[in-house]
């Protein structure tokens, strides 16, 4: 039987202009997309941390291929936790609201490490990677983050599920592959725990 998971828990909304995929570079933070849950439950699509809501998995679209070079140069991938639910946080330095929630990231990773859940960053628009190596040094970041200061990672995923003008942006993808979550805009450890859990408690 198919459930559809809510979380309720009220955010302070990032406002600012649309983009599209080929403005990934205009810089500045922006509307993170569509909330409207519909009639008959959530949509499979980006919404803010007020509204997300773990998708149904007959709705969940599959995450792309996301491969690169972390912050120290080596090799890091989401492929690299196959058969665990990842928390896939998109980030810059230069972002005041990515240093907003980075601590809260930074605790609940530890937090749900044991349930065999894993984080991964997707540092953008930071040309200089000394930048993002002094964030997550100042944040205690200990999951590994690729360097994508272009954002080509980003326009990978589904548009309507991440929004590549959206900073920061957090998808919880399933233990299958698929996106479960998508938020964009900033979101609180409190926030996010109850969706990573419930997609952590689903069979493989």
């Amino acid at each position: 039987m198919r459930r559809s998971l809510r979380s309720s828990v009220a955010v302070p909304v990032v406002a600012g202009l649309g983009v599209t995929a080929g403005l990934v570079l205009a810089g500045g933070i922006t509307d993170p997309g569509g909330t409207d849950a519909g009639p008959g439950g959530p949509r499979a699509g980006v919404r803010t941390a007020a509204t997300a809501a773990v998708l149904d998995p007959a709705d969940r679209q599959e995450a792309p291929a996301v491969a690169g070079d972390d912050l120290d140069g080596k090799s890091a991938s989401l492929a690299t936790f196959k058969g665990e639910v990842v928390v896939v946080n998109v980030w810059g330095s230069w972002c005041a609201p990515c240093r907003a929630e980075a601590d809260g990231l930074a605790r609940l990773s530890g937090r749900v490490r044991g349930d065999g859940v894993r984080f991964l960053g997707i540092n953008t628009r930071d040309r200089d990677r000394s930048a993002a190596r002094e964030f997550v040094r100042a944040h205690g970041l200990g999951f590994p983050s690729i360097h994508d200061p272009a954002g080509e990672l980003l326009l990978r995923f589904p548009p309507s599920l991440l929004n590549p003008g959206a900073i920061p942006s957090t998808l919880v993808v399933d233990r299958r592959g698929r996106i479960a979550a998508a938020i964009g805009g900033p979101v609180t450890e409190a926030q996010l725990e109850p969706l990573v859990r419930r997609v952590a408690e689903e069979a493989s």
